[in-house]
């Protein structure tokens, strides 16, 4: 019996025994598995803040670049602003000064500007240099209107004005005459005639002229022009007798026709012989 009892007792020692050790590893697994999965939210949470970091970084770099930009912006109305100063200050220069120089200086900027995105600084050097170049344009035009009335024959206009002035000088110019002297006066046939020559070398016009259409001021011009180079061949021209045949003697005519070969027709035409032979005369040959 007491064997028995012993025997009992052993086994549920035992049975106790196996079963602090099965709660012990239950215990151990449930304490690995607890570890596993705070390490799984520990790299989670570590893996979100980089999310949230990096998020916040590109967050930064975009208010920073939205802001850059909004500098530019800011200080661009100003170059625009500046840039209408210099056009205007560039047509008003038309026909007085080269201006050429100063066009492309002012593009040069133009482009700086429109490429910067970022840097206000760049813009508003740019908007400076475009303000100097009006300054400048402005100077040398007072320089020239000065030289005009500096001139041995006075002022170089009087009622047609700069403005009016500058639009005479560009056509002559523009048909060949550059470097030929020309003076506004109303003395040109008691006033009755728009323009004429002088034998000196020189034209004058009248000054209501300034306001006729390009192409007939580019005529007026050329027809003008026509007759600074017959009195360079003056003598010969008058003793020619192809001259009197072809144009009855007229110089007013052979100007008409001299118009016409440089491509400034009147309302006056000449045929083809008249042409050929009245191109001599810009090159000094009386045939």
């Amino acid at each position: 019996m007491l064997r028995r009892v012993f025997s009992v007792t052993v086994v549920a020692a035992v049975l106790l025994a196996a079963g602090v050790i099965g709660r012990a590893d239950a215990l151990d697994d449930a304490r690995a598995d607890a570890i596993a999965q705070l390490r799984e939210i520990a790299q989670q949470t570590q893996d979100a803040q980089m999310r949230s970091d990096h998020l916040q970084a590109q967050i930064e770099v975009a208010q920073d670049d939205t802001a850059d930009r909004a500098a530019v912006l800011e200080v661009r109305p100003a170059f625009v602003q500046e840039i209408a100063s210099l056009s205007a200050a560039i047509s008003s220069a038309e026909g007085k000064v080269d201006t050429a120089a100063h066009r492309a200086a002012a593009q040069s900027a133009q482009q700086t500007v429109l490429a910067e995105k970022s840097d206000p600084a760049v813009v508003v050097a740019a908007t400076a240099t475009v303000h100097a170049l009006t300054e400048k344009v402005g100077e040398e035009v007072s320089t020239w209107q000065a030289a005009q009335y500096a001139r041995p024959m006075g002022p170089a206009w009087s009622s047609s004005g700069p403005d009016g002035y500058a639009r005479v000088r560009a056509a002559l110019d523009r048909v060949g005459g550059a470097g030929v002297g020309l003076y506004e006066s109303s003395s040109c046939a008691g006033g009755t005639a728009a323009a004429c020559a002088n034998s000196n070398g020189y034209i004058k016009y009248r000054g209501d002229i300034a306001g006729w259409s390009a192409d007939r001021l580019n005529w007026a011009m050329a027809h003008e022009l026509a007759h600074i180079y017959q009195f360079q061949v003056w003598g010969t021209l008058n003793a020619s007798g192809t001259y009197d045949a072809l144009f009855g003697g007229d110089p007013e005519f052979l100007a008409n026709c001299m118009a016409v070969v440089r491509g400034y027709p009147g309302s006056v035409g000449c045929n083809g012989d008249q042409q050929a032979w009245a191109s001599g005369i810009w090159v000094g040959v009386v045939r």
